[in-house]
């Protein structure tokens, strides 16, 4: 889909990837965005920069994000990008124990990774169907592709974000509706302990939030299912699906690498 003249919704946008594709958005010419995010004040200063609208909305509340839908369609008479970014990572990682994260971080993972983008493409759909035209851009992870080690509830909630961006791909894509998924490996946002200002190259292997939007809104305006700010998470991808046990053994040998670097937390 073109972005030029067409109109936004995106969530967790009051910092870090969200903010910098609502930038990246109104860049590419887009004819407004409503910048949605759990921090209003964040929310209403993106969108006073851009000249959008700003919402406070926390999208593990159904009736939030549908109210967010809602308004954006109202605001600008049709919503024709839906993207649907919120998330978080666990704020310490254990190596040693897959279900060592409590029930309400589970929940809470599920809300935000899960729930919010069906709830979010629910209430999108019905204009979209309508006019025949509409792109639901749903952010997971690179983790929803191969793992996150030391953060099971992150992996397994990412995995279900790319099949549910698959089923609403399978189900509307010939009927006027694009889908994608973004797969993100690391960016410089508060997620990994990075700050948004990290100059471009100075981390290995890690994008700025401009670099990444960049990314983004290149693969929605060719129209891919898939976009990998990374490419060569593609490659992982391949290697993973050719050969999975191989692929599990090299993730064994990662997790041990890791709690010999002493990066993530381990229990004693």
């Amino acid at each position: 889909m073109q972005i030029q003249g067409k109109t936004a919704l995106v969530t967790g946008a009051g910092r870090g990837i969200g903010r910098a594709v609502c930038r990246e958005l109104m860049r590419r010419g887009a004819a407004g965005v409503v910048v949605a995010d759990l921090d209003g004040d964040l929310a209403q200063a993106t969108a006073a920069e851009l000249g959008g609208l700003g919402l406070q909305c926390d999208v593990a509340d159904a009736e939030a994000v549908t109210a967010a839908v809602a308004t954006a369609e109202r605001h600008y008479g049709r919503l024709d990008i839906l993207f649907s970014n919120a998330g978080f990572g666990a704020a310490t990682l254990d190596l040693d124990d897959a279900l060592s994260a409590p029930d309400a971080t589970w929940q809470r993972m599920w809300d935000v990774h899960v729930m919010a983008h069906v709830r979010a493409c629910r209430a999108a759909l019905p204009g979209m169907l309508e006019r025949g035209s509409g792109c639901l851009v749903n952010v997971a992870s690179a983790a929803g592709l191969l793992s996150q080690t030391g953060d099971t509830p992150y992996s397994a909630t990412k995995h279900a974000a790319v099949a549910l961006a698959e089923s609403l791909a399978i189900t509307y894509g010939d009927r006027g509706i694009q889908v994608s998924v973004v797969c993100p490996q690391y960016v410089a946002t508060a997620i990994i302990g990075a700050s948004e200002d990290t100059a471009a190259g100075s981390l290995p292997g890690v994008l700025t939030v401009d670099q990444a939007a960049t990314a983004i809104g290149d693969g929605i305006e060719l129209g891919r299912f898939l976009v990998l700010t990374h490419p060569e998470v593609l490659g992982f991808f391949q290697r993973k699906a050719s050969d999975y046990d191989r692929w599990l053994g090299g993730m064994r040998r990662l997790r041990d690498g890791l709690r010999s670097g002493g990066f993530l937390k381990t229990k004693s």
